[in-house]
């Protein structure tokens, strides 16, 4: 228990500088005069490198621990916040979007090491706290825990975009990187000083084929995970904060909305084990659930689609009474799915599971982000959400599939 919750206040602080991070980037150089679209691929190596770091840093946590992989992406992303501060509004276009191509692809990776370690562990103390991993009483423990872990993590989330907003408002895009990589420091120090070593090590893969051999329900939940993430971001990453400041909004009201919207949807996610309903095995209910879920979700942005196409009065109210819908219906969704991965996810590696698993939430953000930019650009928030209506019926198709048994790893 003290481990989770140490686990847990450290990625708290991560999460609340990285929101903040991504607020300050996209206002800032959208108040430069950069397009949609280069807003977005100011992102994309951010997402590229997650890929990356989600499949080497789950080895890397089982071969060397979890608190190791902590502090390696903490001070990475407190490298990636001193490199984008030098940015210089004298230098070049080309110049300032290389560098802060880079500054954001260290930072991509220092977000899905923290990640993944975090994740891992609480698969890692959950069993720990029963030496019957298999139990009722153990499944319904992993699932509070995770709803917890992931719910309070975007309420942080949420909280740092409205932090982000208010740092580059009061203090400048400099000074506000500076503070913030303070802060992680102190994050830091705590890291090493309190959590033994040795949580979460073990026998790493030896090959690539060991290590990719997932079971049949890890494969189809990561490919739905895709697949919800690139629906998620394709009209949230962009679409949404431009649309919103085009029709009148400033900064400071763009931020405060992101950031009540996330942590209402982090408040859902929270709560989600009271919404779904549960099994002893922890798959049985649960399973049908994410069906279930994903079919509501999928049919939330195909309605709004229809709605913008007719052009209503008081468009941008539309589209936040939307975003609420889709983040209620999300956050379950989401939650689930985090269930479900350490659920199928095998004990001795489970660091190497979750790493494999976020690999393709990576790759989904990617996916997004993309869109995100190139649908804006050609038709505007209608294209982006009729984008995110087609990736979610992906991703309620491929929950369809999902076994309600682990099943045993391909080899």
């Amino acid at each position: 228990m003290r481990a989770y919750l140490i686990v847990t206040a450290a990625y708290w602080g991560f999460t609340l500088t990285d929101g903040a991070l991504r607020m300050l980037v996209l206002l800032h150089f959208f108040q430069l005069g950069y397009t949609p679209f280069v807003l977005a691929f100011l992102f994309l190596l951010y997402e590229a490198a997650g890929i990356v770091a989600n499949l080497v840093g789950g080895w890397l946590a089982t071969r060397f621990g979890i608190p190791r992989m902590l502090v390696v992406g903490l001070a990475t992303q407190m490298a990636g916040f001193l490199l984008l501060s030098a940015v210089s509004p004298e230098w070049s276009a080309a110049l300032s979007v290389a560098w802060v191509v880079v500054a954001q692809g260290i930072c991509g990776v220092a977000k899905d090491l923290t990640k993944t370690a975090s994740k891992s562990a609480i698969k890692t103390t959950a069993r720990q706290v029963s030496a019957d991993a298999e139990n009722s009483e153990s499944s319904s423990r992993l699932f509070r825990w995770v709803a917890w872990f992931t719910g309070s993590k975007n309420a942080m989330k949420g909280a740092g975009f409205f932090l982000g907003g208010l740092l580059l408002q009061t203090l400048g895009f400099a000074p506000a990187l500076w503070l913030m990589a303070g802060v992680l420091g102190v994050v830091l120090l705590g890291v090493m000083l309190s959590l033994p070593r040795q949580l979460g090590q073990g026998k790493a893969s030896s090959s690539a084929r060991e290590f990719l051999a997932k079971s049949p329900g890890l494969n189809l939940l990561a490919a739905g995970r895709l697949a919800l993430f690139g629906a998620r971001d394709v009209w949230f990453v962009v679409g949404v904060p431009v649309f919103l400041y085009a029709q009148g909004w400033t900064f400071a009201q763009v931020g405060s909305f992101l950031a009540v919207w996330t942590m209402l949807y982090g408040g859902v996610q929270a709560a989600a084990p009271r919404i779904i309903r549960r099994s002893a095995d922890g798959l049985s209910a649960e399973v049908p659930e994410a069906r279930r879920w994903g079919l509501i979700l999928a049919a939330i942005p195909a309605v709004l689609t229809a709605i913008v196409a007719a052009e209503p009065p008081h468009m941008a109210w539309w589209v936040v009474g939307g975003l609420l819908l889709f983040g209620f219906a999300f956050a379950v969704n989401s939650s689930v799915h985090s269930y479900l991965v350490l659920a199928y996810a095998g004990s001795e590696k489970a660091a190497e599971d979750v790493g494999f698993y976020y690999a393709a939430n990576a790759a989904g953000r990617f996916l997004g982000t993309l869109l995100s930019g190139l649908l804006f650009g050609v038709g505007g928030l209608l294209a982006c959400l009729l984008g995110s209506a087609l990736l979610l019926a992906a991703s309620a198709h491929l929950s369809a599939r999902l076994p309600v048994s682990k099943g045993t790893r391909r080899m």
